[in-house]
């Protein structure tokens, strides 16, 4: 399970995948903003293997919880929502040498499109976002 939570705060996962200093990014159907790869957990569900099924209905990529490790949780206003509620997102990178590093992410029905990011696009994210790029930033991943 991940951070405990509020019913104000939202608790959702997300995968970070990184290629020549850039972070795959998407843009949901019909928005303007890029996200991470992810969103919230089913019931049955921890946050590792959340991460798991979003990245693969939102691009495509089959990965397995060997092929991930936390990177830790970003709590952030969250973007969309009532005055108030956050977001507490558990984030994963994608371990180098596994299946992701061969595999194409592509844009599902979920998703319009899938874009590889760095710092100079944070005006286009959400807050959390915003505070996971400056984290890549900070540990040395992305540009």
């Amino acid at each position: 399970m991940g951070p405990p939570t509020d019913a104000r705060t939202l608790r959702v996962s997300a995968l970070l995948l990184v290629r020549d200093r850039r972070v795959l990014m998407v843009r949901a159907r019909g928005r303007d903003v890029l996200y991470l790869p992810g969103g919230k957990a089913e019931p049955h569900e921890t946050d590792v293997q959340a991460a798991i099924r979003e990245a693969r209905e939102e691009t495509g990529l089959h990965l397995t919880e060997a092929d991930l490790e936390p990177f830790g949780t970003v709590l952030e206003a969250a973007h969309g929502q009532g005055a108030g509620t956050m977001v507490a997102m558990t984030l994963f990178t994608v371990r180098p040498g596994g299946t992701a590093d061969s595999a194409s992410p592509v844009a599902s029905a979920e998703v319009d499109e899938v874009e590889w990011v760095t710092s100079a696009d944070a005006d286009r994210c959400p807050p959390a976002g915003v505070e996971t790029l400056r984290r890549l930033v900070a540990a040395g991943l992305v540009d």
